[in-house]
């Protein structure tokens, strides 16, 4: 089956933003076994849209049209698609009423622009939005089944992996169900893992789990994509390929699946009845910022102290200059983290210091970064040194630091040696 993206947008055509979009719905689809042949973008013009759907309905089995869907001037999807398949936009009342409900639930009235976002090509099929306001819809134009989703790329995926690739499989005649498992690992470049993980897709028969990597500084992403004929083969198809990796990655994963690194953190705190307090230099805050709870989640974070300055984060928690004269060293870490213990009557206090280099950001530029951990059981310190230029520490230090909290959490090695460091 032939497969085309069309990405919409003036800002993604001018290169003003960055089209992750497409990036993954390619991947996603590769994922599952579908083959991408054309990749297009076009701005919000209406002549160049109806020519892009034309030249896409007579190359393409499928299309999935990215964007256009919202309820300014310049979404031309909905319009542009009735246009193409001949037909006249006529309004949902369902997706009308669900919009005013999303409205009324958050105490607001909905602009009569949104309006626009219930209207949909007639005899178009409708495909779901659950967590935005621009449905998606799915319509023949001259033999080719075209699929239209938001632009927001949260609302986007969802829909892709849920409504999207399900129809394209039947489409293509695929009769098979299809799964992706991710392990997220903190501390192991690309080619480590892939050296780590040689022959792991043997454990499974006939090349039914391919093994796949998506590298993110400071994370590394290991996807096992796998397809079967039902949910119970597919279990027994990527069990032993999944202990395989749990077991050579070990302790370098930090979390599976959806979850993230400080997801399993919180997870860990909350199952503990337990709560949190951070102190972070140079990293603008990023450390408490990741530890800010999703709606309806508990939320176990005390207090989170930033600050530029040694002697005013001293100044903080209680303490004195004495303390601050003593520069930034693993010992001044580990007495920050016991008096922000004590102070915040946090269960668990994260510190991390980073003592950048003198000079200019370039690739050799680094920083020591030490982090101190206090909790029920003590305080630990742990140091390490990274280069890479000035962004590049930070991301660093901001994922090693909550990461020896999991570690520190889980009772396994806080100072166990990772790729990115320089010992």
């Amino acid at each position: 089956m032939r497969i085309e993206i069309l990405c919409t947008g003036d800002e993604i055509l001018t290169g003003k933003t960055i089209n992750t979009n497409h990036s993954h719905m390619a991947r996603r689809f590769g994922e599952v076994g579908l083959t991408m042949h054309w990749g297009t973008i076009v701005g919000d013009d209406r002549p160049s849209l109806v020519e892009a759907f034309k030249l896409a309905a007579k190359r393409a089995d499928a299309v999935i049209v990215n964007g256009g869907l919202g309820p300014t001037i310049d979404d031309l999807s909905q319009e542009v698609a009735a246009e193409a398949a001949g037909v006249d936009l006529v309004l949902d009342e369902n997706w009308l009423a669900r919009m005013e409900d999303f409205y009324t639930r958050r105490g607001r009235v909905m602009p009569p622009n949104n309006r626009k976002q219930a209207m949909l090509p007639e005899g178009a099929e409708f495909i779901n939005n659950p967590i935005g306001t621009a449905c998606g819809f799915a319509i023949d134009i001259d033999g080719a089944r075209f699929f239209f989703t938001p632009g927001v790329p949260r609302e986007m995926r969802r829909m892709i992996d849920e409504q999207v690739i399900p129809r394209l499989l039947e489409m293509s005649g695929l009769k098979v169900v299809t799964r992706l498992k991710r392990f997220h690992s903190f501390g192991i470049g690309e080619s480590r893992a892939d050296q780590m993980l040689q022959g792991i897709e043997d454990l499974a028969p006939n090349g039914g789990v391919k093994l796949g990597f998506q590298a993110h500084y400071p994370q590394l992403e290991t996807k096992l994509a796998a397809q079967a004929a039902s949910e119970a083969e597919l279990d027994a198809l990527l069990a032993p390929v999944e202990a395989a990796v749990r077991e050579k990655l070990g302790t370098f994963i930090i979390s599976e699946d959806a979850q993230s690194l400080e997801g399993a953190v919180i997870d860990a705190l909350v199952e503990r009845g337990e709560t949190l307090a951070t102190a972070e230099m140079f990293t603008g805050g990023a450390i408490a910022a990741r530890f800010v709870p999703k709606d309806g989640a508990e939320d176990p974070f005390l207090r989170g102290v930033v600050s530029r300055d040694l002697g005013q984060m001293c100044h903080a928690v209680g303490l004195d200059e004495t303390v601050a004269a003593q520069g930034l060293t693993a010992e001044t870490a580990m007495a920050i983290a016991s008096a922000l213990r004590d102070q915040s009557g946090a269960g668990h206090a994260l510190v991390v210091l980073i003592e950048l280099d003198d000079g200019a950001d370039k690739i050799e530029f680094g920083g020591t970064i030490n982090v101190g951990i206090a909790d029920s059981g003590g305080v630990i310190a742990r140091t390490a040194r990274m280069l890479g230029g000035r962004d590049w520490v930070r991301l660093g230090a901001t994922d090693l630091g909550i990461d020896c909290l999991r570690r520190r959490l889980q009772g396994l090695p806080v100072d166990e040696r990772i790729d990115f460091e320089k010992r």
